[in-house]
């Protein structure tokens, strides 16, 4: 698999992130890794990583919904901003434990490309790659990702 440049991994629970880096790292995704406890943080790194980011090479950012200071959705309305050359090759995948009705019905306009429940796996991140980079994890065949 080729990995990707970079993965952001945004979430208040330094645990959480930590876990999130172990299972990325064991599964070779890419070639580095920074965390965020916040979205202010978050978007500092992503001006940092998204230097290196192209088509070929793109930065996937997990983001938490529920954070205190800036949150998941104040952060996506804050990406939006951005110049588009910063934006270019980025993958923000909401990454939460709950939503409520107001939270869903918000993300249907931003630029997201999916939601994904907590916790992390192996299978959900699999899915992640194969819908968003069309990457899979090696020996991986086509019916064990759809189920």
């Amino acid at each position: 698999m080729v990995k990707l440049s970079s993965v952001l991994l945004v979430d208040d629970d330094p645990l959480t992130n930590d876990l999130n880096e172990r299972l990325l790292r064991q599964l070779d995704v890419a070639e580095r890794y920074l965390s965020a406890t916040d979205g202010a943080e978050a978007l500092a790194a992503l001006a940092y990583l998204s230097a290196d980011a192209n088509p070929d090479c793109p930065v996937l950012v997990l983001l938490d919904v529920k954070m205190p200071g800036m949150n998941g959705l104040a952060f996506v309305e804050a990406y939006q901003q951005l110049p588009p050359t910063q934006q270019h090759a980025v993958v923000i995948v909401l990454h939460t434990a709950s939503m409520t009705s107001d939270d869903l019905g918000r993300i249907e306009d931003l630029p997201i490309a999916g939601l994904v429940s907590k916790p992390l796996s192996q299978e959900k991140l699999d899915t992640i790659l194969q819908l968003h980079f069309q990457r899979r994890f090696p020996g991986k065949s086509s019916t064990e990702v759809s189920r």
